[in-house]
C-alpha cells in the first residue's frame, strides 16, 4: 500500500518481450497489484512476464488486438474488481520511470485531485532532441485537447503515465471511451464531463530503444475528428443538458453570429467577383458586425470554460471528494 491506498499498476503490452520483465521487476514494493495486459502479442511477452515470478502479477491475454486503449480499459476494470483505490498506467516498454510514481500518487493520497498525469514538457529544455515537426504537432495537439476536454491547465495529452482514483473510474463509462491511440484524449473529455479533478505532474521523459508504431498520417485525422466530436459532446452534456450554463449560451450565440457573418461575407465576395458590384459600407457591416460580436461572445465563453475546469486554481477551495469508493 501507499499511504493507506491499495495501488494497482496496469501495464499494456504488445510485442514487448524485450522489456516487459524489466518493467515488472522495477515496480516499487508499495504496488499491490501488477496487471499486465498482453494485447495479442506475436512474441513471448506473456511468458517473459510470468518468468519474473512476481506474486503480485495478474496476466490478461487478448485473443484479439484491441489497441492500447482497450488494454488499459481492461486493466482498469480488473483493478476495480481487485478493490484497488488507485489504478496507475505504465507502458510495457520500461520508458515510464517507476521512481516518479509517488509524484503521481501523492496528490491523490492527499485528496487534492482524483486524476494525475505526467507532463514531459515542463521546462524549456524538455523539447531538446525532439524533431521540430513533432514539437509543433505536440503543441497543436495539446491546444486542441485543452479546448475539447476543458482541462485548460493540462499539457502533453498523449502521455500515458497516469494515476486515477477508484471513485473517478466508477463515475465514467469505460465502455464509451476510444480504444486506440486517441484513448488518452477521449479519457480526458469523459473525465471532465464527470467533473473529475485533474492535475499535471512534472516527470522527465525517459526514452529507450523502442520505436513507436504510431502512424501520424493516420492517427492525427482520427484524433482531430474525435476531439471535434468530443468538444461538442462535452458542451452539450455538461453545459446544456446538465445546467444550460452561461458558457453554452455565449458559445452557441457567438457561433451562430459568426456563421451568419461568415455566410454574408462569402455572399458579398462572390457577388463582387461575378458582377463587379462593390457593396456599400452598410452592406459590409452586415457581415463584419455579427463576426465581431460573435468573436467577443466565443472568447468570453472560453474564458468561463477555463475558470470552470475541474481543479482550476480559481476553484482551489472547492470541496474535495474522497478517493476511496469502497
Amino acid at each position: 500500500m501507499y499511504k493507506d491506498l491499495v495501488v494497482a499498476v496496469v501495464v499494456p503490452a504488445h510485442n514487448e518481450q524485450a522489456l516487459i520483465a524489466t518493467t515488472i521487476s522495477t515496480m516499487p514494493d508499495f504496488v499491490d497489484h501488477i496487471i499486465v495486459v498482453d494485447d495479442c502479442s506475436a512474441d513471448e511477452t506473456s511468458q517473459r512476464a510470468r518468468d519474473v515470478g512476481d506474486p503480485r502479477l495478474t496476466l490478461i491475454r487478448h485473443e484479439r488486438n484491441t489497441g492500447v486503449g482497450g488494454s488499459i480499459l481492461d486493466g482498469h476494470r480488473l483493478a476495480l474488481e481487485l478493490k484497488a483505490d488507485v489504478s496507475v498506467v505504465m507502458a510495457g516498454d520500461a520508458q515510464m520511470d517507476p521512481a516518479h510514481l509517488p509524484r503521481l500518487l501523492d496528490p491523490i493520497a492527499a485528496d487534492e485531485v482524483e486524476f494525475t498525469k505526467a507532463n514531459r514538457f515542463y521546462s524549456r529544455n524538455s523539447f531538446q532532441g525532439m524533431p521540430k515537426l513533432r514539437v509543433f504537432g505536440s503543441v497543436i495537439l495539446s491546444f486542441m485537447t485543452k479546448a475539447a476536454s476543458g482541462y485548460w491547465h493540462l499539457f502533453d495529452p498523449q502521455n500515458g503515465y497516469t494515476a486515477i482514483s477508484r471513485d473517478a473510474l466508477e463515475r465514467i463509462d469505460l465502455d464509451s471511451i476510444a480504444q486506440r491511440y486517441e484513448f488518452e484524449n477521449d479519457l480526458l473529455i469523459n473525465l471532465n464531463i464527470a467533473d473529475v479533478r485533474a492535475k499535471d505532474v512534472p516527470v522527465p521523459a525517459r526514452y529507450g530503444t523502442e520505436v513507436s508504431g504510431m502512424k501520424l498520417h493516420k492517427v492525427i485525422p482520427r484524433i482531430s475528428w474525435l476531439l471535434w466530436r468530443g468538444f461538442w459532446r462535452r458542451m452539450v452534456v455538461k453545459h446544456v443538458l446538465r445546467s444550460f450554463s452561461p458558457i453554452a449560451l455565449l458559445f452557441l450565440s457567438g457561433s451562430a453570429l459568426l456563421t451568419v457573418g461568415g455566410l454574408v461575407g462569402v455572399y458579398l465576395t462572390v457577388v463582387r467577383l461575378i458582377d463587379g458590384v462593390t457593396p456599400s459600407a452598410g452592406t459590409v457591416l452586415l457581415a463584419v458586425a455579427p463576426c465581431l460580436v460573435g468573436i467577443h461572445l466565443v472568447v468570453n465563453s472560453l474564458l468561463l470554460d477555463i475558470q470552470e475546469a475541474p481543479d482550476h486554481p480559481s476553484r482551489a477551495g472547492s470541496p474535495a471528494r474522497s478517493v476511496r469508493g469502497r
